[in-house]
């Protein structure tokens, strides 16, 4: 009921957006992605909330020569990337856990030089085929699973039930170019 009475204002707001149809068209795609997700469409917001506060804390010269990722699924934020040392790792792991709204971090930074263009576009690459493989998979929906690629390896978040999780993990590890699959699950009961 939320998430359509959500659609509703948003489509009601657009005519008020007169010469925006790129925005309109991001607007109604954000709410098309929203009506099946399971998180509640405050839950989405705060977890875009809390990468950008993410991005702004860690947009510092303190972690000068890392290479970092924050991602949020029902604020539970997932680090990837690289940086220098462990010192750093952890300094970024507790910068990250005291933003207001997150609830736990699962830290997989890797100690390490930052990757390469060329790297992370493979990376990009082995997510977009994980995401190709996975529609009409039959087993769970594609919108219940968010698939994240770094350094060949694929973290899949998102709030599933164990069986969707099992099939989610087995359709990634299967994919081409894929070294190694994490699973950030949140379970459903």
């Amino acid at each position: 009921m939320q998430k359509l009475l959500l659609a509703l204002a948003l489509a009601a707001c657009l005519p008020l957006t007169t010469g925006c149809v790129p925005m309109a068209a991001v607007g109604a795609g954000t709410v098309a992605v929203m009506s099946n997700d399971r998180r509640t469409a405050g839950m989405y917001v705060e977890d875009e909330n809390i990468e950008w506060k993410a991005i702004a804390r860690l947009n510092n010269d303190a972690y000068k020569g890392a290479h970092v990722n924050a991602t949020s699924y029902n604020r539970k934020v997932l680090l990837t990337g690289e940086v220098p040392n462990e010192e750093m790792k952890k300094a970024i792991a507790e910068v990250i856990a005291s933003i207001p709204s997150v609830v736990t971090v699962a830290n997989e930074l890797q100690i390490a030089g930052a990757s390469s263009l060329s790297a992370r576009g493979s990376d990009s690459l082995v997510t977009t085929n994980v995401k190709t493989r996975m529609i009409n998979n039959g087993k769970f929906s594609t919108s219940h699973v968010k698939v994240l690629t770094e350094a060949s390896t694929v973290y899949l978040m998102g709030i599933v039930t164990q069986a969707e999780g099992d099939a989610a993990a087995d359709i990634a590890r299967t994919t081409s170019g894929v070294r190694g699959v994490v699973k950030v699950f949140e379970y459903m009961k």
